[in-house]
């Protein structure tokens, strides 16, 4: 996995370290993987956020809680689907 950043996309607040991991790009502007937040972060699902890569490149993404794929620890740091909606640069 590696290390990047999540900001809101609406005021470009730093919400969260992420650990994640891009699965596939389909084109350009669209791509999907998962990430799990560093810190206990709230996240509210239909937010739109924006995630900067470990090599600095970011893209637009939304995420979506999968379930039963919390991580174990106190309290549970859950694992998350992202889809990108933008194009990586």
């Amino acid at each position: 996995m590696s290390t990047g950043k999540l900001y809101k996309l609406d005021d470009s607040e730093l919400v969260a370290g992420v650990n994640y991991h891009v699965f596939q790009h389909r084109a350009a502007t669209h791509w999907w993987g998962e990430l799990t937040l560093i810190s206990n972060v709230s996240l509210n699902e239909g937010d739109l956020f924006e995630i900067e890569f470990e090599d600095r490149r970011r893209s637009k993404c939304q995420l979506k809680r999968m379930v039963n794929r919390a991580m174990s620890g106190l309290p549970p740091r859950y694992t998350y689907h992202v889809t990108g909606f933008s194009a990586i640069e």
